[in-house]
């Protein structure tokens, strides 16, 4: 259904997975009956996610899979026509490099923090001071938490060192890159909040919560994750089209301000100006974007937003010939404590996992190293040579894969993941709050509730709520 003439005109500012997600909710929930116009600054849609070759291979270059334990990805991937395309791995079960050896990150664990001690031990990831440290827990006095508390510190004091720094610390880092001692253990894992200030025990807790969630610990669990044939890079596009929404690239949003019935945004370069203007907008964009636009129309949100601080990354591509890797890659790839003192943070065995791609090239085998965590930008300042040679050479050690590889790619996200710092949540809600105040507008993105593809799309959603309800209130606006 087209928008009548006239109608309200909402503009979303990014064109991410959770601004195109913004366009195809505002479609959805408003029946087709306002205008949308999504403005990107890149030259594509897709933000993180997005695919390129390597070796002939499409292979993704950023987010390369979505979490099924949220349901909003896949039910997005099927409503815009991806319904047949979504795959689930090959083969599950990844791998800790601790104590020199790839060990089996064990089951019955959430971010890190184990549940199943049996699964823990068998798994050799600690060593027998750090096993011996665990039971205490169910002795030790509660560790009182009344506010946000870091969730390093918080499992240290129940559990040892040794569990953060050889379990926790390398979860944590393949999702945010940042450090467990800084990040917020009401935001990591919000399942636990409730549990840590009930029971004195955080195994008990992290057991409840695998209970509750009908999370299996045994072999043979179904899967928690899945992807797009052809990679995950390809759902924003068709997102973008399923939403009708007019989307314009190579754009550059460089001014907001409340105008009457609506906003003025000044689009492009300085020299010359374009004026947009709109009855409600969307910020779909990083904190920092975000708090550049909002400075002079909420000041408060804006100063909130400049404390989100963010982590640089680079993801290192490389094409095996599949004879080089024969029988060296088990299960779905491994993570690395920093405690090892490797460079690489990370391993995904992207042919392995991913069926539809070993099946396009049986002759290449295509492995993902995963470099650079937060307050560590000086690992990426090497130029790409250095970076493929010393993601090599730690996957070398970790796998005995001796070749050189047939192919390398190195894509650099510099500032691309949040950290969700003690006092996240409240950070949010204030910023939420100020926001509220401008009617019209709204915030979402990974720097809010979630950095995964599914709590990105649940953001977008409620921001299009939000906006929508303040459409609908204003009835002299639709002019835009």
């Amino acid at each position: 259904m087209d928008p009548m003439p006239g109608a309200p005109h909402v503009v979303v500012v990014g064109g991410g997975i959770s601004g195109v997600a913004a366009a195809w909710w505002l479609r959805q929930r408003s029946g087709g009956s306002v205008r949308v116009t999504v403005i990107e600054a890149g030259d594509a849609v897709g933000g993180k996610l997005r695919v390129s070759e390597v070796a002939g291979l499409p292979v993704d270059e950023g987010a390369e899979s979505m979490q099924l334990r949220r349901p909003e990805a896949v039910t997005l991937a099927r409503a815009v026509g991806l319904a047949h395309e979504i795959v689930h791995p090959a083969v599950q079960g990844a791998s800790v490099w601790s104590r020199g050896s790839l060990r089996p990150l064990p089951r019955g664990q959430l971010m890190g923090i184990p549940g199943d001690l049996r699964a823990l031990a068998a798994s050799g990831i600690l060593g027998v001071p750090g096993l011996a440290r665990i039971p205490l827990d169910h002795l030790l006095p509660r560790t009182p938490v009344s506010g946000d508390v870091s969730l390093g510190r918080y499992v240290a004091a129940r559990l040892g060192r040794e569990v953060v720094d050889r379990l926790v610390e390398p979860v944590l880092g393949g999702v945010y890159a940042g450090h467990a001692d800084e990040i917020s253990l009401d935001a990591a894992v919000p399942q636990l909040s409730g549990a840590v200030r009930v029971d004195r025990s955080l195994l008990r807790g992290v057991q409840q919560v695998l209970g509750a969630a009908g999370v299996a610990t045994a072999a043979g669990r179904p899967p928690t994750f899945a992807s797009i044939r052809g990679g995950l890079g390809r759902l924003p596009a068709a997102v973008a089209l399923a939403s009708g929404a007019h989307v314009r690239t190579g754009t550059t949003v460089r001014g907001l301000r409340r105008a009457p019935g609506g906003w003025r945004l000044v689009l492009g370069p300085a020299r010359a100006p374009e004026i947009m203007h709109a009855d409600a907008v969307v910020l779909a964009v990083p904190a920092a974007a975000a708090a550049r636009l909002l400075r002079d129309v909420t000041p408060s949100a804006a100063g909130d937003l400049d404390a989100i601080e963010y982590a640089s990354v680079a993801v290192v591509t490389l094409a095996f010939p599949r004879a080089a890797v024969e029988h060296r890659l088990s299960g779905t790839g491994f993570l690395v404590p920093p405690v090892e003192g490797r460079f690489v943070k990370a391993a995904t065995y992207t042919s392995v996992k991913w069926g539809w791609l070993a099946a396009a090239d049986p002759d290449v085998v295509v492995v993902r190293l995963s470099v650079g965590r937060h307050r560590e930008e000086h690992d990426l300042q090497r130029d790409d040579e250095e970076l493929v040679w010393l993601a090599t050479s730690d996957l070398e050690a970790a796998t005995d894969i001796r070749d050189a590889p047939l192919d390398a790619r190195v894509t650099r996200w510099g500032g691309s993941l949040p950290q969700y710092t003690v006092g996240h949540l409240d950070r949010v809600a204030r910023i939420r709050r100020a926001v509220a105040a401008e009617t019209g507008l709204a915030v979402c993105g990974a720097a809010f509730d979630g950095i995964g593809v599914p709590a990105c799309i649940a953001s977008a959603d409620a921001a299009v709520g939000r906006v929508l309800r303040d459409v609908a209130e204003q009835p002299e606006w639709g002019h835009g």
